[in-house]
């Protein structure tokens, strides 16, 4: 999130609210595997620009994007190069088009959350670990404001950008899930020797991020309340894991 120096917003949840000043591409996070895996099985123009040393001013304009995203406002390429005292035209060439921009301030919020809910369960192990991970994520990500705003005001750019193939966003945390299984629960799921009933981690991976945006997302796709406990409960059976009063 932005740095302490400037206004951050108080009511945002535990994993939005651990990311360091830049904490996106080149963050306090960058070390930690799960911050890095999506980003480098999907990079883009401007992540690579937002390297460290890379392009200081798609980075200036990056950051002043990310701010205004998060105090929940819409984020439009005429007023941030009005306030980064440029033209459009600069702004566009620096950073590519409004797409390309929220694409990347969306994946920057998402990785501290990914990397809050890595390290609130780092003393969990295998199937329960993953299932417990990923339901801290979807709860934090129901739960931020900004995201929500995000989700309201623009729904139709939101789906086709966290849930289709117009945006790396889905690409990168399809990474992340089959890193998670592959880490956590091994290279053959559920494989009890038998040559039955194993899924491959991609396949599970897939099932997961879809699981995880079908409850994430439930007010724009069915009308219903996002609910993590929803959530929760999916992953769970799809993890054969036992629910925690079993």
């Amino acid at each position: 999130m932005p740095d302490s120096a400037t206004s951050t917003p108080t009511d945002l949840p535990d994993g939005a609210r651990a990311a360091a000043p830049d904490a996106g591409q080149d963050g306090a996070h960058h070390d930690a595997p799960i911050a890095t895996v999506g980003l480098e099985a999907a990079p883009t123009p401007l992540s690579l620009r937002l390297a460290p040393g890379a392009h200081a001013d798609a980075r200036r304009a990056f950051d002043l994007a990310r701010e205004t995203f998060i105090a929940g406002r819409r984020l439009d390429m005429g007023p941030l190069a009005a306030s980064l005292g440029v033209d459009r035209t600069s702004v566009f060439r620096w950073v590519g088009n409004r797409d390309a921009l929220l694409t990347e301030v969306l994946w920057s919020l998402a990785v501290p959350t990914l990397v809050q809910a890595d390290r609130a369960t780092a003393s969990e192990h295998g199937a329960e670990r993953v299932a417990d991970l990923l339901t801290r994520f979807a709860g934090d990500l129901i739960a931020a404001p900004y995201f929500r705003e995000f989700l309201a005001r623009e729904p139709a750019r939101a789906l086709r950008l966290l849930t289709t193939k117009a945006s790396p966003i889905q690409h990168r945390f399809l990474a992340t899930c089959e890193w998670l299984v592959r880490t956590d629960i091994g290279d053959h799921p559920f494989d009890d020797g038998a040559g039955d009933g194993g899924i491959d981690p991609a396949s599970l991976a897939y099932l997961l991020v879809r699981v995880s945006e079908s409850f994430t997302y439930a007010d724009l796709i069915t009308g219903e309340a996002p609910e993590a406990d929803r959530a929760a409960v999916a992953f769970r059976h799809l993890l054969r894991v036992p629910s925690p009063a079993a």
